[in-house]
């Protein structure tokens, strides 16, 4: 079967409860250890369905969002989902009271065990009505964003189409394209101020509900932080500011000399050469081409998880109308196959976003056979090590894609990376700042985003832009609106991703492969910290891993002439 064929059936609620409370009632029922057992793997082939659906409708939905039916599915599963979450908090609950707890923990990873007990604190039924509420306006966001229509060079563009104008050799068309860009944002103030203060305020009410003081703590269960919290987040944030940022600052004069400009400002930050960026030589078709011949020669793992991808086409790619902005990769359950969503424009973000989520397919490819639907991901911040980690496994290959341009891409994508990472904990500090004063008004949340922006990219100036210098530049952030402090997640595995740089480019690639595979197959089977000994790497959150890891890559950037590029 291919996507396309995959079943969608609509799950109704009263059914799902009266089975997953027949299932819970036998758990609770069970003899033995043996016998609930056997319960878990029915609620896990339940559950691994309701996942499917919901999944299916999500993709869809996103693939494009004025499909009158899947539209209507969306807004079932904005309502049905918290109801469903509760019915999974209620198995929770009795998995963590089993009597048989000690002889289950013999057979189950802890891991399962301390994502239980965090999901139980994250929800009640109180709140069921708010989480619904919090469901319609992400799904509000998402249609707000992919509703833009941006007349532009005779066409009529959405926001990812606008992006190689914003690229342009030519000055003044990428300071009108970004104008244009930022005037939808501008146009719509209003309305994206009016999704977020309301995003805030029920998300604030469900934590106070919950017994927390603001939404800071349920925001870190619900990303199932069980090792670190906000103050090593924070301590990791200084790091940031203290090692990366004095760096990213003198790789943007040196792109302003390369540029020959001397009032560098913010519509010249996505130009790279006066040659030009580098682009893919070709289209999505061209590019999968390339894809499947590279990784058929990475490894017989990575070969095999491709054809698959390639058989079952497992792939929506190009940019459309009314299509949701931004790339992602989800699994599918019930058919154990991974799904990547993207918007190809043209530029070599195409290659960037291909990578990447080909790296949260593979991890899942090769994770699918885990037993707990729950443990087939690993938390966010680990996620994203497998896909940050493949840009950089796939290095050798580029030229495939780039041709002439090879050294071009690779300085920009490295020296990219390194500058994202400031911008990544701007995101962050400005979530804990919202969420632990919720009822600051949308002026002073700008304000807020613009000061902390300030910190953290000091080399940024919007000149005459009214709506950025007033601090309205997040609004385009999804992960802000739809994936509350899921951010800080891209940083972290950014550090941990140039450790994979430096041993696969300057060190043994077959060991490093070996690790890389390795972290991979575990899945979500163990929390943050634990998995990164399974891959062999240094945790983020230590003194000296920023400091040493940025050190090689300041090297290899400093022993490019970019001027001649």
């Amino acid at each position: 079967m291919k996507f396309n064929d995959y079943i969608y059936e609509r799950p109704v609620i009263d059914t799902v409860k009266a089975q997953y409370n027949m299932l819970i009632e036998n758990f609770n029922f069970s003899q033995n250890a043996q016998e609930q057992l056997a319960i878990i793997n029915e609620i896990n082939k339940f559950s691994k369905n309701l996942d499917t659906m919901a999944n299916l409708v999500a993709i869809r939905h996103s693939i494009n969002t004025e499909d009158q039916f899947y539209d209507n599915e969306n807004e079932y599963m904005d309502n049905a989902g918290p109801i469903f979450q509760g019915l999974t908090v209620d198995y929770y609950k009795a998995l963590i009271n089993s009597k048989f707890k000690d002889e289950l923990k013999k057979k189950i990873p802890l891991q399962y065990f301390t994502m239980a007990e965090m999901e139980i604190k994250t929800f009640s039924e109180e709140v069921v009505e708010d989480l619904q509420e919090e469901n319609k306006l992400e799904s509000e966001y998402d249609k707000l964003i992919s509703s833009a229509k941006i007349n532009f060079d005779n066409k009529t563009l959405n926001l990812s189409q606008m992006q190689p104008y914003m690229q342009s050799l030519n000055r003044e068309i990428r300071k009108e394209a970004y104008e244009k860009y930022t005037g939808f944002f501008e146009a719509n103030m209003e309305k994206f101020d009016e999704i977020f203060d309301k995003m805030v305020k029920v998300r604030n009410k469900i934590a106070v509900k919950l017994g927390y003081k603001n939404f800071v703590e349920l925001g870190y269960i619900r990303m199932h932080r069980s090792e670190y919290g906000a103050k090593e987040v924070e301590s990791y944030r200084n790091q940031v500011l203290k090692y990366i940022v004095p760096i990213s600052n003198e790789l943007r004069i040196r792109q302003a000399n390369r540029l020959n400009i001397d009032n560098f400002k913010y519509y010249d930050k996505d130009l790279d050469f006066t040659t030009g960026n580098a682009k893919p030589k070709g289209g999505k078709d061209w590019m999968l081409e390339r894809a499947k011949k590279m990784y058929s020669e990475i490894s017989p793992e990575t070969d095999e998880f491709f054809k698959f991808m390639i058989e079952k086409d497992l792939f929506d790619l190009e940019t459309k109308p009314n299509k949701q902005s931004g790339g992602y990769c989800t699994f599918i359950q019930n058919y154990k196959s991974p799904f990547i969503f993207a918007n190809f424009n043209g530029t070599s973000g195409d290659v960037d976003v291909l990578t990447h989520e080909a790296g949260h397919a593979f991890q899942v490819y090769e994770s699918r056979n885990i037993e707990f639907p729950e443990l087939i991901f690993p938390t966010y911040e680990a996620c994203e090590i497998h896909s940050m980690s493949m840009e950089f496994i796939t290095w050798p290959w580029m030229n495939l894609f780039f041709e002439e341009n090879e050294l071009k891409y690779k300085f920009s994508h490295l020296s990219s990376a390194l500058l994202f990472i400031p911008y990544g904990v701007t995101v962050d500090e400005f979530q804990h700042k919202i969420y632990e004063n919720p009822n600051l008004t949308p002026n002073e949340r700008r304000k807020t985003w613009r000061e902390i922006e300030k910190k953290y990219l000091p080399w940024l100036d919007y000149e005459n832009n009214k709506f950025y210098n007033e601090g309205g530049y997040w609004f385009k952030q999804g992960h802000i609106f739809g994936n509350p402090f899921y951010y800080i997640d891209y940083t972290l595995a950014q550090v941990c991703s140039f450790q994979y740089w430096v041993k696969f480019n300057l060190g043994d690639r077959q060991k490093a492969w070996g690790e890389y595979l390795n972290l991979c197959k575990v899945g979500g089977s163990k929390p943050f910290l634990q998995l990164l000994q399974e891959g062999n790497l240094q945790s983020p959150f230590e003194d000296s891993t920023i400091e040493s890891v940025i050190i090689p890559i300041k090297n290899y950037l400093d022993s490019v002439d970019d001027t001649k590029l």
